[in-house]
């Protein structure tokens, strides 16, 4: 007869007996050589955990306060902020101004929380923050048009700057004295000069009479753009929303990067060879 290696017969099971939790009489005595102190800080092994500590600290209270109501940017109470160089001085860290920018935009969303239901925690978090002026007290002066009609707008691109002079007129141009088509050789600058005219519809109601300098056609072309724009919006400020539309107003701050050392354009490198 084969041998059964099973067997129908139960056994009593063979485990540990429970441990009580509850009752400390149970627990192993600690043993404070082996204890670890828990830093109070996430970044306390870091030289120097200021602004890692802050980060930390915005990006919490933006995600336990992000549901609250909220009004447009516009009508946030506005505010100054300090400038990435105040920062460093506050915290004592050499800070970038990337990573500062960070905070900022936190700062900003938090800002735009209805002061009706701004919390007192958050207002004294953002608090650090703010510079010691009063925003309200800085108030643009106003252009306004000359006894001869003029309305005069400064523009900027790249590394160039452009002074506009616009009147009411037939539509002529002038660029340091010559006319458009000699400064400017491609279509596409002459265009992109008088873009905030022909965007508006007003090429034949104005003349321009514009100063221009530094950088290459390009650059100055559209810094004619924003000067252009500016001295138009002095005539008709109503032609704000239009030209903000067609993408006058705002001022372009891209810059070609700089070469670095070891490279052989900003970013381009050399072919590696392996020997």
């Amino acid at each position: 007869m084969p041998r059964s290696f099973t067997t129908t017969v139960l056994r009593p099971a063979i485990a540990a007996p429970p441990v009580g939790f509850s009752s400390q009489e149970n627990l192993p005595p600690p043993n404070v050589q082996n204890a670890r102190v828990i830093p109070a800080s996430p970044s306390y092994f870091s030289g120097r955990p200021d602004f890692t500590d802050n980060l930390l600290n915005l990006q919490a209270l933006l995600r336990k306060y992000q549901t609250l109501p909220t009004v447009t940017p516009s009508r946030a109470p506005r505010v100054a902020w300090r400038t990435v160089s105040q920062y460093r001085l506050l915290v004592g860290e050499p800070v970038r101004a990337s990573k500062y920018h960070q905070v900022v935009e936190i700062l900003k969303r938090l800002n735009q929380i209805h002061p009706a239901v701004m919390p007192t925690e958050l207002h004294q978090a953002m608090q650090i923050y703010k510079r010691d002026v009063n925003p309200y007290a800085v108030i643009k002066q106003p252009s306004i048009v000359d006894e001869d009609g003029r309305a005069c707008g400064i523009g900027r691109r790249k590394s160039s700057s452009a002074k506009v002079y616009l009147v009411p007129g037939e539509g002529e141009v002038l660029v340091n004295g010559k006319s458009i088509t000699n400064i400017f050789g491609r279509i596409h600058d002459r265009e992109s000069a008088l873009w905030a005219l022909k965007a508006t519809n007003r090429v034949d109601k104005y003349n321009v009479w514009a100063l221009v300098s530094g950088g290459g056609t390009t650059g100055q072309a559209e810094a004619l753009t924003l000067g252009t724009a500016k001295a138009l919006m002095v005539h008709e400020p109503d032609l704000k929303p239009a030209l903000r539309r067609a993408g006058c107003v705002t001022r372009d701050p891209r810059r070609v990067e700089r070469k670095k050392p070891g490279k052989l354009k900003a970013r381009k490198m050399p072919a590696w060879v392996k020997r």
